[in-house]
């Protein structure tokens, strides 16, 4: 058997670290945050998760590509990330649903990438020194300029002070119909949606209305809603100053409201609280959180590199604006904060990914209890009434 034979490419940190090996996907050069994710599958909702803008993600699994590329599993219309760094990929697909394989995609999206490198080096490294800047070359001469290259690495922006929502929100609103009888409807404000969020939604009877992140809350009020949800979305949430103020509106109108990852830092800013940049992020679908209501430990689907910073170390509940908020999550691997909840007020949110594209199913209740709170509300307003 003849082996496929490569172009050689080089990944190149912004600390100068250099790590040599093939390309992978389309050739060319890119750049972006380098961050790594422990899945040992997914790998095509992770390519297609809008959250992976501007980074390029290194797989700490070491075989990718093995059950090639379907066309039911993306969970956006594109891949998002801008890079995408491998150890070892798979000669062919094995898989009955594929359809062509996942260098395929690659290739046929531009997306640059590389193979053949020590990603469990490279991932060490990036936990030690945090994410940072990162661009993979191929096609052209790699030898000498390595120095040029680490300063084109280091020109390129920052993931800290980025608002990146606008980039990944639909143009367009659109509208998931309920499955079966309706019973609700919600206003779900694009920030960076997952095809499966309104999907899970409808097979719960709600009517999901995909709004774009500039929706003003006039618009959201017209449409009737007996909720709002705010998606999953790349960025730094400091930048979130638009949406922070729209989930102020709807907090003053008692509209029950449920946010995960971005949505969940934007609850964060509404109530004052600041955010921070985590060290290298939590990102996979093998990531331990405690529901600290019930203690029970959920292993849950991660990606996020920003996080809620609470005012006092013993999480204890604290006041705002809409009155008592608490730490109804946290993360078992460092403590961080991974949900909040009003205590008076109809509004929670949590910071991983309940809708499991990929990762494990431990937390789609979540789902449930926003549907459970929105039925609250409706019977709350028929008593006043």
């Amino acid at each position: 058997m003849t082996l496929l034979s490569r172009t050689p490419a080089v990944l190149v940190l912004e600390d100068g670290r250099t790590f040599r090996g093939d390309a992978y996907g389309a050739l060319g050069e890119t750049v972006g945050e380098a961050v790594f994710s422990t899945g040992m599958s997914g790998y095509q909702e992770t390519l297609t998760d809008p959250s992976f803008h501007r980074q390029v993600v290194v797989m700490t699994a070491p075989h990718i590509g093995n059950t090639g590329v379907n066309d039911e599993d993306t969970e956006s219309a594109r891949i998002w990330v801008s890079g995408y760094v491998v150890r070892d990929p798979a000669l062919r697909p094995s898989n009955w649903r594929s359809r062509r394989t996942l260098e395929d995609d690659l290739r046929e999206q531009g997306v640059v990438g590389i193979s053949g490198i020590d990603t469990r080096a490279l991932t060490r490294h990036l936990r030690e020194a945090g994410a940072m800047r990162v661009g993979i070359f191929s096609g052209r001469e790699l030898s000498d300029d390595i120095d040029g290259l680490v300063a084109h690495v280091r020109k390129t922006p920052a993931m800290t002070g980025s608002a990146l929502a606008a980039e990944v929100s639909t143009p367009e609103a659109y509208v998931v119909p309920a499955e079966g009888e309706k019973r609700f409807t919600v206003a779900a404000i694009d920030l960076g949606i997952k095809a499966n969020t309104p999907r899970l939604l409808a097979h719960r009877g709600v009517e999901v209305h995909v709004l774009p992140q500039t929706t003003p809350f006039d618009e959201i009020r017209s449409l009737g809603v007996d909720g709002v949800f705010f998606s999953n979305g790349p960025g730094d949430p400091a930048t979130a100053e638009t949406e922070a103020a729209l989930l102020r509106e709807v907090l003053d109108a008692r509209i029950p409201f449920f946010g995960i990852c971005f949505g969940n830092q934007i609850l964060g800013r509404a109530l004052g609280l600041g955010t921070y940049k985590l060290k290298y992020g939590h990102r996979g679908i093998n990531q331990p959180v405690l529901d600290r209501a019930t203690g029970r430990v959920e292993i849950t689907a991660q990606n996020h590199g920003f996080a809620v910073a609470w005012p006092n170390e013993e999480l204890t509940p604290i006041d705002t604006e809409f009155g008592r908020a608490e730490v109804s999550h946290i993360c078992l691997n460092d403590n961080v904060v991974e949900g909040l909840r009003l205590l008076d007020r109809p509004a929670f949110s949590v910071q991983y990914h309940p809708e499991a594209a990929a990762g494990p199913h431990d937390s789609e209740y979540l789902f449930d209890r926003f549907v459970d709170l929105m039925a609250d509300a409706g019977d709350a307003t028929s008593e006043d009434t």
